[in-house]
Order: structure tokens, then sequence, then C-alpha cells
């Protein structure tokens, strides 16, 4: 085998015909004898190229509308035969098949195919087969052949076409094959995941097949001694993975996972008034809505100001000057926005390390999916907490109804209570959170470690009382005794929004009852872990 290998002839079958002209004009000006088939062969014919159809190649025509056409000896001999190997050569030779020395080929476009809605019988003729099969040919034998797969490898291969006087080197050839045999894996993926999932309607499919394309490398992971990348879904749209950075400097793993979250957590209010929220550690510290966004962000930030140092934040609407010009007043790594107007970008222009992403339009709460968690040996794979409830769907328990804007505080801190870890506590008032309890083994320790922070921000704000006074409490999961509802109604909680479904509910709904509480049940839990 030689390092080299002279390109002395070409198969191309590209669905994608971007770039086409210029790698067939460099082919060209290397002698290279161009072979394709279909509408490819009718592109370079329409550039003034000579094309040796793969009919006359093979001797056989395209027949069952164009289902076989390169599925032939002379095809798959010509890119699979070991040319130092001399059986292969007599073979080759005796058979009248030629060598391939370079395939381009695109597949069909099985995944546009079935985002765009098509019907089953387009999605089922949009899986290719012979394209495929020259691909993992080709890269088979890629000590020999070199593969291209899509547009932008096709610059690196004129590149060596010039420096190596129309020929391929041993490196290159072996870094298309990698790429080649990737992406005929990630296309099968998609094949078996719509097959599962969507045509036998299969939640957990036997085989659950998944093809991640790398985004970025990143720095390190979440701690400086561990590596990481960035992925997603081949093919998918959205969410902070495609989120525009206008600026700052690169995204760490612990930015992008702060971000999601923030992202998340700010989605559930899409469709509401102007929202922010500020995220720490996957925890939210602080949620409000208000008049405009930078109301909001002030009430967010008033909830846990120690907290928000260094913090992610995510607004609902455009950014503005304004709200800008408040977050500038604090250290902040992240912002998250669908669009920010030009006054907020010169004013986050004078901080160089804030980075900037734009997301357009904030992902769907509600929407379906799976989540996949690594555990060891397997993966945990679930459906998205797309949970939900509105004031239809809760019981009343206690003696005493909500009133209207104990219903409203209840709905927020519910709300915010899914995007926290568990245990989680969150009081809220007016819109606002007023202290977050998040990850503690204990509820009770939640509910009066969100108490404690209330009462840390009202100290800091100057304000006479801490919010949890006439507050609704938000709890993740029920209370298994009366003790965590008793601590929130200590620190001034006048409504509770839980759960149930503890042995000890009847205790519960006592003891909120003796202190005079409005207490609800939704029925859905939301353990985070």
């Amino acid at each position: 085998m030689s390092e080299l290998i002279p390109v002395r002839r070409a198969l191309l079958s590209v669905s994608d015909k971007t770039g086409l002209a210029e790698l067939a004009g460099a082919l060209v000006r290397h002698g290279v004898e161009l072979v394709s088939t279909g509408g490819t062969a009718a592109a370079l014919r329409a550039m003034g190229h000579d094309v040796l159809d793969v009919a006359e190649l093979t001797g056989s025509p395209e027949m069952l509308d164009g289902r076989v056409k390169t599925l032939h000896p002379r095809v798959h001999g010509g890119l699979l035969g070991v040319r130092d190997n001399p059986e292969h050569v007599a073979a080759m030779a005796e058979h009248g098949i030629g060598a391939i020395d370079l395939a381009v080929i695109n597949l069909y476009p099985f995944a546009a195919t079935v985002a765009r809605g098509g019907t089953r019988d387009e999605i089922i003729e949009n899986i290719d087969i012979g394209g495929p099969a020259m691909v993992r040919s080709s890269a088979k034998n890629h000590d020999f052949v070199a593969v291209l797969t899509a547009p932008d490898q096709y610059q690196a291969l004129v590149e060596a076409l010039d420096v190596h006087a129309g020929s391929t080197d041993l490196a290159l050839r072996r870094r298309l094959a990698a790429a080649a045999f990737a992406h005929t894996a990630a296309y099968d993926a998609a094949v078996a995941d719509w097959f599962g999932r969507v045509d036998q309607g299969a939640q957990f499919p036997p085989l659950l097949p998944l093809a991640l394309e790398r985004v970025e490398t990143l720095r390190y992971g979440e701690n400086p001694h561990q590596s990481a990348a960035l992925y997603r879904p081949v093919g998918a749209t959205g969410g902070v993975a495609a989120a525009r950075q206008v600026q700052g400097k690169e995204l760490s793993y612990n930015n992008l996972n702060d971000a999601d979250g923030a992202l998340e957590l700010i989605a559930e209010f899409r469709d509401s008034g102007p929202a922010c929220a500020i995220i720490k550690h996957a925890n939210p510290c602080g949620v409000a809505q208000g008049a405009s966004l930078a109301e909001a962000y002030q009430a967010a930030f008033a909830c846990d100001p120690v907290s928000a140092f260094g913090g992610i934040i995510a607004v609902n609407r455009r950014l503005d000057g304004a709200t800008a010009a408040a977050i500038t007043g604090i250290f902040t790594e992240v912002v998250i926005a669908p669009d920010a107007d030009e006054d907020a970008l010169a004013l986050f222009a004078a901080k160089k390390n804030l980075r900037l992403l734009l997301t357009g339009d904030l992902p769907d709460p509600r929407r379906a999916g799976l989540v996949l968690r690594q555990i060891g040996g397997g993966m945990l794979v679930q459906t998205r907490d797309n949970g939900a409830v509105g004031r239809e769907d809760c019981k009343v328990v206690t003696r005493r109804a909500p009133t209207d804007t104990e219903w409203a505080d209840m709905l927020f801190a519910w709300t915010v209570a899914r995007h926290v870890k568990s245990n989680a506590i969150v009081y809220a008032q007016g819109g606002a959170t007023a202290g977050i309890g998040a990850g503690q083994m204990s509820r009770l320790d939640s509910t009066r470690i969100a108490a404690q922070k209330a009462q840390d921000a009202a100290e800091t704000a100057g304000w006479a009382q801490p919010r949890t006074i006439g507050s609704a409490v938000a709890s993740d999961a029920f209370f298994p005794f009366p003790d965590g509802l008793l601590a929130a109604a200590d620190a001034g909680a006048t409504a509770i929004i839980q759960p149930g479904g503890s042995i000890k509910d009847a205790e519960v709904i006592a003891a909120a009852d003796a202190r005079g509480l409005a207490m609800v049940l939704t029925g859905q839990r939301h353990f985070r872990h």
C-alpha cells in the first residue's frame, strides 16, 4: 500500500449539490474521470463536464424507479478491491472492474423528509440503500479510496490533490473514513428511531439508537481536571446548544448546564408578561414577573442578592437597555434572551467577559421528548417532565379556600418549584419568589432554608419584614409530616400547594386547618435530581 493514491476515477452521487461545481472543476483539472448517475450526472453535464453514466459502467440500466442502480460488482468491486492484493487485481481484470479512487456520496434526505412532515411513503422512499453501501465500501477500503460525505469536506480533498499532484494521502483518507462510518451510523440511527418510535409507536423501543454530533470541545468539564464537549442530536434545532453567542468568553460546561436550566425555567413564562429567572448551580435563586423586564429583574434579584452574584440570567422578552443596565450592576456569567436591542448590546459590549446568548423563540415547556441519564453500566431513559397544573386541576382540602391572590401566588410558586432540585420549597408573593430552599435531604430543612433566605433578603433590602409574610408555598412532593408545613406557617405563609399522597395527609391537613392555612393538592409530583 502506498501512502499516496492517485485519483483517476471518481464516483459522484449527491442529493446536496452545494460545492459540486467547485469540486468537479478541481477533479477535472487533475484529469479525474467522472462517473455519476441521475440528477448528479445531469448537473455535471450542465456544468460542461464529460460524465460516464453508472449504467454504462455496469452494463445494467437503472431499474425499479431508481432503487437499483449502483448495487453492482463493477461499482462495489471498484471500491472494495485491494490494489496490492494479486488475487483481487486478477479478479478485477477478469470481470472488467475498474478501480474507483474517490467516492462523493450524499445520502437521501431522510431526516429532512421526516422534519417537513412527509407522508409515510415519502419517508420510506427517502431511505437510502445504495448510498450507504457505497460509503461503507469506500470507507472500509480507505487504504486506497477516499470518501466524501459532506460538502464541508470538499476543500480538504481539493487541497490534498493540489499538494500531492492529484493524489490523496493516507491520513486524509483515514479521517474521511472515520467521518463516513459516523455518517452512516447517524443516518441508520435516524431511520431506526423513526421506525421504532414514530411508525411503530414504541415509547421505549428494544433498541434506542442515539446519534450526536459534536458542536464544540469545551475548555474542561464540571471541574478543571475533567475533559468535556458539547454534542447535540443530529438534525436538532433550538435550545441552548443552538443559541447564538453574541459576545463573551467561551462557554464552560457549567455555564451551559446552568443556561439550559435557566432557559427551561423562563420558557414557562413565554406566553406571560415580562419575567426573569436567575440561576446558580442549576437551581433558581430568584424568579419574578413585572410590568417591565427591568422590574422583573430587580424583583428576582431581591430574592437572593448574595446567590445572584456570578449567576445565569434568563428573560422571556427582547432584552432592553434598561434591563441590561441593571444587570451590569453585578458580576453575571451568562445572560440568555430571545433577542436584544441595540442599547442592550452596546451596554453589554463594555463587559467583555459577560456571555450573551440569543435563542430566538423560547422552547415549548410542554413539548414531548426523552431525558437520558447515564448510570454505571446503563442508561436511564424517561419522558420529559412536561406536566403542569392549573387552578381547575387542584383540590382544596382545607376548610379555608385560597383567595384569588393566594391562587396566583401558589401557581407561580408551583411553576418555579418544578425547576428546583429536590427537596424543593418555594415561597412566593406578588409574582416573585420570596425564598427558595433546594436540594436538601429533609423537606423541613428546605422549608427553613428558604425562610432564612427570605429573612436575609429583607435585611439586605431594608424591608420591614420578609416577603414570606403572607406568601404561598409550593412543595415539589408531599409533606411526609406536618413539621414542614408548620415551619412554613411560622415563616408567615398563608397558603400551601403540594402534590399530596402521604400516608399522613390527614395529619398534614389537620395541621393546616389548625393554623388557618389554605391548602390545595395537585396530585402531581415534580422530583428533580
